[in-house]
């Protein structure tokens, strides 16, 4: 028998509305924790984790959110710092993008760029929309930034970004603008398990590649 537990508190729903953030370097932590979700994959009859998953969708706001500690941190100038915003924001534009950090019951079963992995990925979402990814990255040996960017990853877990499409080959968007909630599902020969974000009931439209109608205009501040 398998079972999927979730770890923490209430997940918080999340927004993917676009425009201006007023983040300041000490909102990191908070707004990381909001784009992160953690579920393990467990079996009850030999009481064994078989896939403990954490991943966090580096969404324009998150984004947002990084480059301000990261400016912080690294002592940019104002024009570096708005460069690099610029460029980390565009990105959200043709891809949806996590970071992954996992571990299994053997290393080499979870290392999903190998063709003999234990589980695939698929980005999902509530109107059944289920896609590939264009793109699986192995961080092979996560450095200062992983590490004190993303504090789950360890050297027990394989550490992964992995790149969706924000439409399909047809034009539709492969996250739902009508869906309440996406996520991602891995699955395999030993079971499945999600981890999902909730959405906000938002009143304006997503576009088609699933962020608010809105424009932006991605200012510095």
């Amino acid at each position: 028998m398998l079972f999927a537990a979730a770890t923490g508190c209430a997940e918080p729903k999340v927004s993917l509305s676009t425009g201006p953030r007023e983040y300041t370097e000490s909102d990191y932590a908070q707004v990381l924790k909001r784009w992160t979700r953690d579920k393990s994959l467990v079996t009850l009859s030999e009481l064994d984790t078989l896939l403990t998953v954490t991943s966090t969708f580096e969404s324009w706001d998150f984004r947002w959110a990084y480059v301000v500690k990261y400016a912080n941190d690294y002592r940019l100038t104002v024009e570096q710092r708005r460069t690099l915003l610029e460029k980390t924001l565009s990105e959200t534009l043709d891809s949806h993008r996590f970071y992954v950090a996992l571990y299994g019951t053997k290393p080499r079963w979870s290392d999903l760029t190998r063709a003999n992995s234990a589980w695939i990925v698929r980005l999902i979402d509530e109107e059944g929309n289920e896609t590939a990814p264009l793109s699986i990255e192995l961080i092979e040996r996560p450095g200062p930034l992983e590490i004190r960017y993303f504090p789950y990853t360890t050297v027990f877990r394989n550490v992964f970004r992995i790149k969706f499409p924000t439409t399909t080959p047809d034009g539709r968007a492969t996250i739902s603008p009508n869906a309440r909630w996406f996520g991602l599902r891995f699955a395999g020969a030993e079971g499945n398990e999600e981890l999902r974000w909730v959405l906000e009931d938002e009143p304006i439209k997503r576009t088609a590649d699933g962020r608010d109608g809105r424009a932006a205009t991605p200012v510095a501040r």
